[in-house]
């Protein structure tokens, strides 16, 4: 059994590691001397030893999630020491984030399923109380579906600035359902909460005025990224609100710390998906490309992304670590 003693004595040590990690992860490798260099190889078999010992305790998983992310850190520097570049960024892409992606699911799932309650709290509503549909959707969008037209016909005419301007709200989202996570979780379920009342009206108000096909052929191509781009941040953002009200073993500022540093990079993973999704939402979705064209793209690429999290990184062997 791991006990406090032992911890108070070692956590200078993993003090120390970090503080070298964050300075090699922001200058480089090769701006550490020679004293350093030895320091951070001998920190990082010391932890090492240290993460062996706590595995053997059931009851410090905060401490052994802690000292994993830790390491993990520090073995890219001292395998790769290279800076951030293209090559980094796409093995990162390709390699590692599917690996945070599977770790940090069950917040993920989290997050989609608070979405989903909205949904069904919605669509409840809506078919139970009409006049909750008006107050959510407006007298305006009301009358475009009562002459079924979809309101995002407008975007055809635009296409270049609308595209733009879809991918910097959808980006928006993204970041306000992670950032909502520092007030303890509650700005995140609120927004994700929100997003799927709304689209809950939404579709029950499509539904009644049979645009059902309209509204989803439209939704399909770009919400197969950006719906899970949307539930990804969300989980971003309940893993740090986590941190801060559950800190464990930890102390609150370095549990913050650790959930942050994990939060972010499960975030940095939306950010070519909600590219893609913008310009899919400003060209293909509203043209007039046939509805099969539409669902087969939206299903494609929802195939792919479930590949690439699911499968990525599992082969890649870096040295002195086993295959996941």
């Amino acid at each position: 059994m791991i006990s406090n003693h032992w911890i108070e004595q070692r956590q200078g040590s993993w003090s120390r590691l970090e503080s070298l990690t964050r300075q090699v992860e922001t200058s480089g490798i090769r701006t550490l001397p020679p004293s350093e260099l030895r320091e951070f190889g001998l920190l990082y078999r010391q932890v090492a030893s240290d993460l062996s010992a706590v595995r053997s305790d059931r009851a410090a998983a905060a401490l052994e999630d802690h000292l994993n992310g830790l390491l993990s850190r520090a073995h890219n520097r001292i395998y790769t020491g290279r800076r951030t570049g293209f090559g980094s960024i796409f093995r990162f892409l390709a390699f590692d984030y599917p690996r945070i992606f599977r770790r940090l699911f069950p917040w993920v799932a989290a997050a989609t399923l608070i979405f989903l309650a909205g949904v069904v709290l919605g669509t409840l509503l809506t078919l139970a109380r009409p006049a909750f549909m008006r107050t959510m959707l407006g007298p305006q969008m009301l009358e475009t579906i009562a002459q079924h037209r979809m309101w995002t016909q407008s975007i055809v005419s635009m296409k270049p600035q609308a595209s733009s301007a879809i991918l910097t709200n959808n980006i928006s989202v993204a970041f306000m359902a992670f950032a909502g996570g520092i007030v303890g979780t509650l700005g995140s379920i609120w927004l994700l909460f929100q997003n799927g009342l709304q689209f809950g009206v939404i579709s029950t108000a499509c539904s009644q005025a049979h645009m059902a096909l309209d509204l989803f052929s439209f939704v399909a191509a770009h919400g197969s990224l950006e719906l899970p781009s949307i539930f990804i941040a969300g989980g971003a953002g309940l893993r740090l609100g986590a941190a801060l009200l559950f800190p464990g073993m930890l102390s609150r500022r370095d549990a913050l710390a650790e959930g942050g540093r994990e939060a972010i990079r499960l975030l940095s993973g939306v950010v070519p998906l909600l590219v893609v999704a913008g310009m899919l939402e400003g060209f293909l979705s509203p043209s007039g490309a046939p509805v099969a064209v539409k669902f087969t793209v939206g299903a494609a690429l929802f195939s792919l992304l479930c590949f690439w999290l699911a499968e990525g990184g599992r082969t890649r062997v870096h040295s002195g670590s086993s295959r996941e």
